[in-house]
């Protein structure tokens, strides 16, 4: 299933620590997310994960210098969950290399595709999408995936896949 109803319930503890593990087709990545600043963020990418929605999906944006993209269903960039969420914005300056962010098509319009920074246009972006966690092993990987190949529309000219998305709750 790839399309829902509606946002999911609350199914997170903001007061909890959450820890994302996401197994790509180039290694993996650890990522600490941020259930006291973005609760409703977080819990969207938890319950995804552990639908197993990502699990299969592609990095379908990739440029360097910038951040890497993934999330969609369609591997268009076009799809979501069929629904979407209300934003939790960071303050400017907030924006980090490595930093987990929600990818939008405006205000208010979050739904699965997210993004992470990986260069200096990333930093440097205004606090228009939702800030939820953050690379905490593996920030050479996400170098390393800035620089693969893409074709035009900035898609990765062989498949960087997520192949897992795994959730630790302490």
């Amino acid at each position: 299933m790839t399309s829902f109803d509606e946002a999911p319930p609350m199914c997170i503890d903001p007061a909890k620590t959450y820890i994302a593990t996401m197994k790509t087709s180039m290694g993996d990545l650890t990522i600490a997310l941020y259930p006291d600043i973005a609760p409703k963020t977080v819990n969207n990418f938890v319950f995804l994960a552990r639908y197993k929605y990502y699990d299969g999906l592609v990095f379908h944006r990739i440029i360097n210098g910038f951040m890497c993209q993934g999330g969609c269903p369609q591997g268009s960039g076009m799809g979501g969950p069929g629904y979407r969420f209300d934003d939790e914005l960071p303050n400017a300056g907030d924006y980090k290399i490595g930093s987990l962010a929600m990818a939008n098509a405006g205000p208010n319009t979050n739904g699965s595709q997210f993004f992470i920074v990986s260069g200096g246009s990333g930093v440097g972006l205004p606090p228009s999408y939702s800030l939820f966690g953050q690379v905490v092993g593996g920030l050479e990987l996400v170098n390393e995936m800035q620089a693969v190949p893409t074709a035009p529309g900035d898609r990765p000219t062989t498949d960087l896949v997520i192949e897992s998305v795994t959730i630790a709750e302490s």
